[in-house]
């Protein structure tokens, strides 16, 4: 089992598809059978769907689920409010090296270990387990593809043998391995973003222009199909909103963002309780 036991997974969740439900059960399954680490997920939903549903299943498939932490808060609100949530976990991990991490993708081994490397022992701040590029690979996961996997011990190489698979683009999304203290000192994710889009973009905007050190892994990412609501689409009641903040932001030099990561409503309400 490789070691990953001061790395936190922190990873925001809604189960609104059965390939949604499917995508966290193999995801933790990948992780869990493959690492020695952390994993906190925050639920926010009507009813708690993973304790309902994907629990009994990863009961199943994985030895030991001690190392899962499961929030769950109760909301009828049909806005996932992930930056929010995402900062939440952020502030109940205890390890140095924490992990913004998408219940849909999985990479490489060597990926894993090399970013939480990078980040313990080379001094990077925010690191990519990705290529920038066309790294990424659309998987469709039919069901002679899905047991093929589980029955491999979950061995990533498997998921390049998808007959149906696409090869894509990647850039900032799914995955960041983090300094934990650096993330918050460079105010965690931005809670003015709203459901989904462009605070990926942000981020990695943010921290280099702040001067932390950013870097990337050159590997594959393998992105779990699946179906999308406007919590994951342009769709998004709040992309307008989501899109003009980013275009602000954009405009600011460093003094500028200090300044402004220094005034923002949701910094004010947590400061001490990290």
């Amino acid at each position: 089992m490789n070691d990953l036991s001061n790395a936190t997974f922190i990873m925001p969740l809604r189960i609104e598809s059965q390939d949604r439900l499917r995508n966290i059960i193999l995801s933790l399954s990948y992780l869990l059978n493959n690492f020695k680490t952390n994993v906190i997920i925050q639920e926010v939903d009507t009813d708690s769907k993973f304790q309902q549903y994907a629990a009994p299943e990863l009961e199943k498939l994985v030895s030991d689920l001690t190392p899962i932490t499961l929030v769950f808060e109760e909301s009828q609100d049909p806005i996932f409010h992930r930056t929010r949530i995402l900062n939440d976990m952020l502030l109940e991990s205890k390890t140095d090296v924490v992990v913004n991490y998408d219940t849909d993708v999985i990479f490489p081994t060597n990926s894993y270990l090399k970013s939480y490397d990078m980040i313990l022992n080379q001094g990077y701040d925010l690191v990519y387990p990705y290529g920038q590029g066309e790294w990424q690979q659309k998987v469709q996961l039919y069901p002679d593809l899905m047991t093929k996997f589980v029955q491999s011990g979950y061995k990533w190489e498997v998921l390049n043998e998808g007959e149906h698979n696409e090869k894509s683009t990647s850039d900032y999304g799914w995955a960041q391995f983090f300094n934990r203290k650096s993330y918050i000192e460079g105010g965690m994710e931005n809670e003015e973003f709203v459901s989904y889009g462009y605070e990926d973009n942000e981020r990695v905007h943010r921290f280099e222009t702040l001067g932390y050190k950013v870097g990337r892994v050159d590997d594959q990412i393998f992105h779990l199909e699946h179906a999308r609501t406007f919590n994951s689409w342009f769709s998004n009641p709040h992309i307008g909103n989501n899109k003009d903040l980013y275009d602000r932001i954009k405009t600011l030099n460093k003094e500028e963002l200090e300044h402004y990561y220094s005034t923002v409503d949701y910094i004010k309400n947590r400061n001490g309780k990290e």
